[in-house]
């Protein structure tokens, strides 16, 4: 049985993989879903008392565990979002991951886009005046940036049941030295995913990511989803990104047997 290790972003905590594990154990794969750093718990009630060190939690302290974790376990699978599409990035660059999946993912070494809405989102986020007070999470601030193609009920259907406050150092760090990938590197199969519409990590930033990795004799996969948000895994259609990531996952395994 292979194993699967779910790595959630920021503003979620391992709930926000539910539907995904439930489709890939059915699938025969053994899923694991770690949650970062004081983001263990219902998010309704993270969002209520959030940890009082919330604010000072790091990049590197995340990465960390997911390491820790993916050493454990015989090359595993890595499938993460946003912030954790980086940190399997970091796992495979790292050769700790089997094969890996980064969807809407924080794009490493500090690359940047000149989208408005993906500036916007991460001078909020990383704003340098705000300290280390962490940053709440909101409806409006959920629907406008993280789920800007669900409709009011739906949005508030899931930021109830998946969102939480977060950090403002791990966005930070994701931009220094904690986020850097050696891109030119030989690497294990990697497959990177992007929503039409995000508005945090916008598909032309995932598609600058995907371009910038070098060796020819890696497998690198890119993807395209349209009309999806940065909500991708777990907003309506997230069977048919789900599915293209098994049949890819199924499609490299097959291969590697030839």
């Amino acid at each position: 049985m292979k194993d699967i290790i779910f790595v959630h972003g920021m503003f979620q905590n391992p709930r926000s993989w539910d539907k995904w594990v439930g489709y890939f154990s059915e699938r025969g794969y053994n899923c694991l879903t770690p949650a970062w750093p004081m983001h263990e718990g219902e998010p309704e009630l993270l969002r209520d008392n959030p940890p009082a060190e919330l604010g000072q939690l790091r990049l590197d302290e995340v990465i960390s565990e997911i390491e820790i974790l993916a050493l454990k376990h015989d090359n595993p699978i890595m499938i993460g979002h946003s912030v954790g599409g980086l940190i399997v990035q970091l796992m495979v660059n790292r050769e700790v991951a089997g094969m890996g999946v980064a969807i809407d993912s924080v794009a490493p070494n500090a690359m940047m886009d000149l989208d408005w809405s993906f500036l916007k989102n991460a001078a909020i986020i990383t704003n340098p005046l705000k300290g280390n007070d962490p940053i709440y999470m909101d409806i409006e601030m959920f629907q406008d940036a993280f789920a800007n193609t669900l409709s009011d009920e739906a949005a508030l259907g899931a930021f109830t049941q998946t969102a939480i406050h977060d950090s403002r150092n791990v966005l930070r760090d994701c931009l220094g030295s904690a986020g850097h990938v050696n891109l030119d590197s030989p690497h294990v199969p990697l497959l990177l995913i992007a929503g039409e519409k995000d508005e945090i990590i916008p598909a032309s930033l995932t598609e600058k990511n995907y371009k910038a990795y070098t060796d020819q004799n890696s497998v690198l996969g890119f993807k395209e989803f349209p009309e999806r948000s940065h909500y991708i895994c777990g907003e309506p259609g997230w069977e048919e990104v789900a599915d293209y990531v098994y049949n890819w996952l199924q499609a490299q395994e097959k291969a590697a047997l030839v």
